[in-house]
């Protein structure tokens, strides 16, 4: 009796793990329990809550040889976006930013030209976005390197380090597969890919989470520095936290979004929802997944009063942009500026991508109180054009 007792369980525990892994989600579950079991810090004060909107940005999605619908995608954001975003504003007047990770392999002038617009009126900001397979490092360095020098030169995009007088930008790599993740080397091909990011300029990745990809890391819902590894890939699965009063400690710091699951947003089937930071139509902007981003506490160590959230979406797909462009996003925001932005509890900054890093980079050195002021502690905003 003993026996099949102990034949049954062992046959429970193999069934959880093959579901697990099916969806890959042996890859972060246990980091995941394992950081809903730990006591959060103690804050006194308000909760100060970085809310950025990265987007991977493709106007040829699934559709390369029509300049017509391309330029129907960008006109529906140059268009609506502001119509939508005018309505709302943080604590400290911004309207909400949305970052768009633009592909290198699909640069378009007039495209750029009408999110540098958006840009310069306060709407969001530019970043470098790539989808990439079977490369070296040398061509990388050359395809990055060339594209940040466009976006600067021609569209007022990228900050400059004002140290080193280098071109910088944040990072999204297209299909997940950063630092040759994915199996086989797929939409990639360059192993210690992070220090390649790193010297041609790039100052954070945001491509994380990715579940239910394989390419999704054991660490999650963290801010932290991987070192890249010679002949190794996926050397951003662990890394050093990023924290108060310490020195950077590795090639590219990351910033994730939220991962876990969500057991008020159920699946058809009733199963809770994979909690993946991703906003669309079929994965829209609810309460109890606002309230989970918040509550994923992601911060610097030492800074617990400073979280950080970061959502991502593929805004250039017609059909989630009902979704990104509509009532839905209209939610999303009110409803950030109702529960979490009374000025007692909790305070909202709308950031980009850039202002994010900044805002990191002055906890880590030390600095407290209201994180706005730090927007542009090391980086400063770019001067973007106005379409004309």
């Amino acid at each position: 009796m003993v026996l099949l007792f102990v034949l049954l369980i062992i046959l429970m525990l193999v069934t959880v793990y093959l579901v697990l892994k099916r969806k890959h989600m042996h890859n972060w579950i246990g980091p995941y329990l394992w950081q809903c079991l730990k006591p959060k810090a103690k804050v006194e004060g308000p909760i100060h809550i970085m809310f950025c909107f990265v987007d991977h940005f493709e106007p040829q999605w699934k559709n390369k040889d029509d300049i017509e619908l391309e330029r129907a995608r960008v006109d529906r954001w140059y268009n609506d976006y502001p119509k939508m975003a005018e309505k709302h504003r943080d604590a400290d007047g911004h309207y909400p930013k949305h970052v768009f990770f633009y592909p290198e392999e699909e640069y378009r002038h007039e495209h750029l030209a009408k999110l540098s617009d958006l840009c310069a009126r306060g709407f969001g900001e530019i970043e470098i976005h790539l989808h990439h397979d079977n490369d070296t490092a040398e061509n990388l360095s050359k395809t990055l390197t060339g594209f940040a020098k466009t976006l600067h030169e021609q569209h007022g995009a990228l900050p400059v380090n004002p140290a080193t007088g280098q071109i910088q930008y944040a990072f999204i790599h297209g299909n997940w597969s950063l630092d040759n993740s994915l199996p086989g080397g797929m939409h990639c091909g360059v192993n210690n890919e992070l220090k390649v990011l790193k010297n041609s300029g790039c100052y954070i990745d945001m491509t994380l989470p990715c579940a239910p990809s394989p390419a999704q890391t054991s660490k999650i819902n963290s801010i932290y520095y991987a070192t890249g590894r010679d002949g190794k890939c996926k050397s951003h699965n662990s890394g050093t936290d990023v924290e108060v009063g310490k020195t950077a400690n590795g090639d590219l710091m990351l910033l994730q979004g939220p991962i876990g699951l969500n057991f008020k947003w159920r699946t058809p089937s009733g199963m809770p929802h994979i909690e993946n930071s991703d906003v669309r139509r079929t994965a829209p902007p609810l309460k109890s997944r606002i309230d989970q981003w918040v509550s994923s506490n992601i911060h610097v160590k030492g800074r617990p009063e400073w979280v950080f959230i970061k959502v991502h979406t593929h805004g250039a797909q017609e059909g989630d942009m009902d979704t990104l462009l509509g009532e839905p996003r209209d939610f999303l925001h009110s409803y950030l500026e109702t529960k979490y932005n009374d000025g007692e509890k909790y305070v909202l900054h709308y950031v980009s991508a850039r202002e994010m890093y900044n805002i990191t980079k002055a906890a880590e050195a030390g600095m407290s109180g209201n994180p706005s002021i730090y927007r542009d502690f090391i980086l400063a905003k770019p001067s973007f054009k106005l379409n004309s």
